[in-house]
């Protein structure tokens, strides 16, 4: 106490000392109290301690003297045990039966089968496998039981087998493992796509790791039946990328109910493996988080920055919490867990991303970009969790050191497509070479799907593409089978034909890699999914084997005004080939000068003349010569972003435009076009979005860099467009499908009046709508409607029919672009002469108008393509998005392949060029003006590669 402040004096100051007798008497009064006080102080010690219960004893035998419940107590207890566990990977060899078995199940025997096991031969070293040594096909019966592969061998005699065992024909076909897509969204995004069953993303937060994929899965999603039957087994089904962090994933195999050998219809009877082993979790980086929740001064993310502190600020939240349960659990281990004064914390909201934190659940996240990249890196290593697999990641190929950084010493996979880009910012920079490039650097590429963005049915094709961009064959196809097994923790049971492995097996009717390839069968845990599968007529599969060309990549070929190609095997564009006097097969050359084609065939004179002129010759390898392709449908030439708009022309759902005005050259889009062969474009304005159209379409050469360029420009005008799809009620003063075909009658007639009139047009209105019309109803211009469903075919027939009946007998030139069910009224499109673009060429019924599509074999004899050929209707091939100008020649190659024997190949490479001018009734830009394509090998097959370009601008770009 401070005196100088004036408080109270010492306690001595208040009254003076006492006599000394007096203080001798008082000490030995106070030592005989001082007694008596510790002897009852003692005694009521010792009376409690009598009555209350020791200090680890439970007050009632259920709560602790903290009040707190035994049982509770000990529940926590057992929850630090699993808190605490790592999980391992499942085991395969070892096994007597699979879980998923069902008992009663018969055993299968898979005779004369041709094998990919999945592994290099025993012996193989690890650097010798990287580069492809010890792996090949194999000559083997695989015999399937209690959901297991049970023995891979040669000659299996069925006598030696259980009585009642299946037995299966191969016929020397491939047999692989089942493909595995590690990037799905089957089952949450049903198809046809329906507000009412879109359950991808959880919207409520940006922050939402603790929502769950599997309580949105519909079993009944007749996709999952259309995937499977691409051979497809095993899915990763992912939460959507519109958060941060979106939530937990699920592996479902992809047989559901009695009809497929199980005993349910559940989500749960879909897990892949039901002992849940490994939980698995989605998290996303970049553009979509902060488009969905940004909202300036309101709440963010709003950029990269923004979005760096949601993730950082969310781990600290589970690292708290991670830190607590230890310190607790560690508390309950040293004194007892009925002395802790408190029960184990745990938050629902943080418990799985506490879970990442330990090590108990393998990450996929999306990222395309290298600063998304970086930013997830750093803060794997400052919060200590792993990443499995980057998706999307279109510029991993460009930072592979970047990925080695990432915690855990095991650099990420990444999982792309194949040459899926340009459809926004994020995607701008990417490489259809990324494949082979990450697999140089020691990275793990897998191709996936991301369904329905890509039609998970044709995931393996993204594999085949991986292979022709450089991919050696064994590791592309890892990247759908071994590769994703092991970064799904199911290494030991998924994607090779090996004892002890999961019974998912397929047997295809071409080599897998192979354009076209389709299952004969599939299998899934033992049980075969298809009682009287649809089967191709193919003739025996040639297996793909290792061509060491592809190692090289060029990415930009080398301009040359004239050159010479030798080894020509066949000639497949229309122009006339110059035959020699030998009867017996020759090899071709073809002559270049000045861009133009000189001569194509026994070129004798014309090498000669050339070889003196010192002009450059080009030796092919199983060389073939075509005509180029051309694109229709797409916004090549209109966008160069898709979800940018200041790259894009814009929407026209009120105005009735021309192409031309607004054509924009030296894209990207457009140079990936032209090195793949598509030299020439056919592209309208868009309605609402780029698979739909409203004005009139230009056609232009793909390689020219400005429209002003001499023949950049083909055709002003080549058709006029409409969409008359669920889009077309977004028009103002449209309110139904029903008010959009009247309107366009209206507008027909109207024409069809002023024509039978004959009504003079003004001049200011040559570019006008109804000028355009009358164009249309007088044949002299064609109608191009943009239509899926069967119906509304119908119904633009009858209007047809309609302004027809008005012209007196001038005919409308219709053409049916999309035709997703248009092999409903093939018969009819025929009898009308009306052609079709199909766009896609194999659609997967995303929206209610494609509900009715052909998803072809095994499920269905054929698809549309099919339909329509065999009905007599001029059919093309179009693109309904703008990445897929690089698969042109492929999906002829499909048509091809899987069309039975009804196309040549002449005819299938039609598809993509000289039937888009029939249906349209335009000019084709000729061969011997310079649009050709040079491959190495069939531009139908996967092996096929460009070696050089012709596209009509007075010189060739060679490879």
């Amino acid at each position: 106490m401070d005196e100088k402040g004036g408080g109270l004096p010492p306690y001595s100051a208040i009254a003076p000392p006492r006599p000394a007798w007096k203080r001798k008497k008082m000490l030995r009064r106070s030592r005989g109290l001082k007694f008596l006080a510790v002897a009852c102080m003692g005694f009521i010690a010792y009376a409690q301690w009598k009555q209350l219960p020791s200090r680890s004893e439970p007050v009632n035998g259920n709560v602790t003297v903290h009040g707190l419940s035994v049982q509770r107590l000990h529940d926590d207890l057992a929850t630090c045990s699993k808190l605490r566990q790592k999980p391992q990977d499942p085991i395969g060899e070892g096994r007597d039966k699979n879980a998923r078995y069902i008992d009663g199940q018969a055993p299968t025997l898979i005779k004369n089968a041709t094998v990919w096991v999945g592994e290099p031969a025993k012996g193989t070293s690890a650097a010798d496998a990287r580069n492809g040594k010890g792996y090949g096909w194999i000559k083997a019966d695989v015999y399937l039981e209690y959901g297991l592969i049970n023995k891979v061998e040669s000659d299996i005699a069925a006598s030696s087998l259980p009585k009642g065992t299946h037995v299966f024909d191969a016929k020397g076909r491939p047999l692989t493992a089942g493909i595995i897509d590690m990037h799905s969204h089957a089952g949450v995004d049903s198809l046809p796509s329906l507000d009412g069953n879109e359950d991808t993303n959880e919207l409520s937060a940006d922050i939402t790791p603790f929502v769950r994929s599997i309580d949105g899965i519909q079993p009944n999603d007749h996709q999952i039946q259309v995937i499977k039957s691409g051979g497809v087994t095993t899915s990763l089904v992912l939460p959507g990328s519109g958060n941060n962090m979106g939530g937990e994933a699920y592996a479902i195999k992809l047989a559901v109910g009695k009809p497929d050998g199980r005993n349910e219809t559940s989500a749960a009877d879909m897990l892949a493996d039901p002992e849940r082993n490994w939980r698995f979790m989605k998290m996303a980086c970049g553009e979509n988080a902060k488009r969905v929740y940004g909202r300036v001064g309101t709440q963010g993310p709003t950029s990269r920055m923004g979005e760096s502190w949601e993730f950082r600020h969310a781990f600290e939240q589970a690292t708290k919490l991670v830190r607590d349960q230890d310190d607790w659990c560690d508390n309950a281990a040293a004194v007892g867990v009925q002395n802790v004064k408190g029960y184990l914390p745990q938050e629902l909201k943080w418990e799985s991303l506490g879970a990442l934190l330990r090590g108990q659940i393998h990450l996929n996240t999306h990222c395309y970009t290298i600063p998304d990249l970086e930013a997830f890196v750093d803060h794997t290593n400052e919060f200590k969790f792993k990443v499995r697999a980057f998706h999307h990641a279109h510029q991993t190929y460009l930072v592979p050191e970047i990925l080695k950084r990432a915690y855990g010493g095991d650099p990420p996979a990444s999982a792309i497509f194949a040459d899926n880009m340009y459809y926004k910012a994020e995607s701008f920079v990417g490489s259809e070479f990324a494949g082979r490039y990450l697999w140089d650097n020691g990275l793990t590429p897998i191709y996936v799907s991301d369904n329905p963005v890509l039609n998970a049915q044709h995931v393996l094709f993204e594999a085949a593409k991986g292979h022709k961009y450089g991919l050696p064959y064994h590791a592309a196809l890892a990247s759908v089978t071994t590769a994703p097994a092991e970064r799904l923790g199911f290494g030991n049971r998924l994607g090779k034909i090996k004892p002890g492995f999961d019974a998912d097996v397929v047997v295809w009717d071409s080599d897998p890699l192979e354009v076209g390839a389709t299952p004969v069968q599939v299998w899934i845990d033992g049980t075969a999914q298809y009682e009287n599968p649809i089967e191709l007529k193919k003739p025996v599969p040639k297996l793909i084997f290792p061509d060491e060309s592809a190692a090289t990549i060029v990415e930009e070929p080398v301009d040359m005004t004239s050159v010479v190609f030798r080894g020509i095997t066949k000639v497949l564009g229309d122009i006339e080939v110059k035959k020699g006097e030998s009867k017996d097969t020759e090899l071709y050359s073809a002559v270049i000068r000045n861009g133009k084609v000189v001569c194509v065939g026994v070129c004798t004179e014309e090498v000669r003349m050339a070889t003196t002129a010192k002009i450059p010759v080009v030796q092919l390898k199983d060389g073939h010569f075509t005509g180029s392709f051309t694109a229709l449908g797409s916004q090549i030439g209109l966008n160069a972003i898709d979800a940018e708009d200041s790259t894009d022309n814009g929407d026209n759902v009120n105005v009735f435009t021309r192409a031309e005005d607004a054509l924009a050259l030296d894209t990207k889009k457009l140079h990936a076009a032209y090195k793949y062969g598509v030299t020439k474009a056919i592209t309208a304005p868009k309605f609402t979005d780029g698979k739909t159209h409203h004005g009139t379409s230009v056609g232009f050469l793909t390689g020219a860099t400005n429209s002003l360029a001499k023949g950049a420009i083909f055709a002003s005008d080549v058709a006029v467009h409409y969409s008359l799809d669920p889009n077309a009620k977004e028009a103002e003063g449209i309110p139904s499908l029903s008010a959009a075909v009247g309107a366009l009658r209206r507008k027909l007639l109207q024409a069809a009046t002023k024509l039978k009139k004959n009504e003079t047009m003004e001049p200011a209105d040559v570019y006008a709508e109804s000028t355009f019309l009358q164009k249309v109803v007088n044949g002299s211009l064609p109608l191009v409607l943009t239509i899926h469903n069967a119906d509304m075919i119908a119904a633009a027939l009858r209007v047809k029919k309609d302004v027809e009946a008005v012209t007196g007998g001038t005919k409308i030139h219709l053409a049916i672009f999309g035709g997703a069910e248009s092999h409903l009224v093939a018969h009819d499109l025929a009898a009308a002469h009306v052609g079709v673009v199909l766009a896609p060429l194999q659609s997967y019924a995303t929206s209610w108008d494609q509900r009715r599509a052909l998803s072809g074999a095994p499920l269905t004899n054929g698809t549309a393509i099919d339909v329509l050929i065999d009905a007599g209707v001029t059919t093309a091939i179009g693109l309904e998005e703008d990445w897929l100008v690089r698969d042109l020649g492929l999906l002829a190659g499909i048509a091809y392949a899987n069309g039975g024997g009804k196309l040549s190949e002449k005819s299938a490479l039609a598809l993509v060029s000289g039937n888009v001018y029939k249906i349209l009734g335009a000019k084709e830009p000729k061969v011997e003006e310079g649009h050709f394509v040079v491959y190495e090998g069939s531009p139908l097959r996967i092996n096929g590669r460009v070696k050089a370009v012709g596209g009509g601008l007075g010189y060739v770009s060679v490879f």
